[in-house]
């Protein structure tokens, strides 16, 4: 997969799944600009897999630091050309659980962040007149999966997000598709197997393939879906999911 000379902007940068995006777009060829919360996490992720990134840590559920990473790397590249909204999670909890404050928590990490994300960053693609914008949702939009209602809730937001910008900007060359994990094997996963957590065999029961997601299978989707070839697949939600939800 080609991306040299592409500017590819990941947020959620120090996250499994955002460590296995840098990988395969590095291996690509292309120049970074990065984002996560998470300070200490996103310093040690870019020192080991992309030194030369432009790297910004912050909330991007507050539009501030969203604009400013978006003046830096205009600054620095003059150009955006993929956007992939990777920050996310959420409190995976049964609904009657949630509080106002850990249904807000949900929302701004999963809805926000993309919504201000893709605002700050379409001007610059709409001036370049090229962009790949994909977002990761989550298959259990699609599958209703236990205790994830809250989740569903902002989840569902990315994947309506995708389908209602995708006619509103088709001619200026640019796309919009959401790459849609099931359970992903991340260390929370592996932790939560270790402890026999009931909920993990449980979700795994929806998933015909009988295991997690591997981060690199996300990965290389989202990356597919970034390609210039892929200019004709647009407001798709794709699932990767082992077969959980079809069609």
């Amino acid at each position: 997969m080609n991306f040299s000379k592409k500017v590819v902007m990941i947020t959620g940068a120090a996250s499994p799944i955002g460590q296995a995006l840098i990988r395969v777009f590095s291996a690509g060829g292309a120049s970074f600009v990065l984002a996560d919360i998470n300070s200490e996490a996103l310093k040690q992720v870019v020192d080991e897999l992309a030194p030369d990134a432009l790297v910004i840590s912050g909330d991007l559920s507050d539009r501030s630091v969203v604009d400013e990473l978006v003046a830096k790397a205009t600054q620095r590249f003059n150009r955006i050309d993929v956007l992939v909204n990777n920050a996310g999670g959420g409190v995976i909890a049964p609904f009657l659980e949630h509080t106002l404050e850990t249904m807000k928590a949900t929302i701004d990490r999963n809805l926000w962040t993309c919504v201000h994300c893709c605002h700050a960053v379409l001007p610059l693609m709409i001036e370049n007149g090229y962009g790949r914008i994909v977002n990761v949702g989550a298959d259990s939009v699609r599958n209703g999966l236990w205790n994830h209602a809250m989740y569903n809730a902002a989840k569902g937001g990315v994947h309506a997000l995708t389908t209602g910008l995708t006619r509103e900007f088709a001619e200026y060359d640019i796309t919009f598709n959401t790459v849609a994990p099931c359970m992903v094997r991340t260390p929370i996963v592996d932790r939560a197997i270790a402890e026999n957590n009931p909920l993990v065999d449980k979700f795994l029961s929806v998933i015909p393939k009988g295991r997690s997601a591997e981060t690199s299978e996300v990965a290389s989707m989202v990356a597919y879906l970034a390609l210039p070839e892929a200019g004709f697949v647009t407001g798709q939600v794709i699932s990767v999911n082992g077969g959980s939800a079809m069609l």
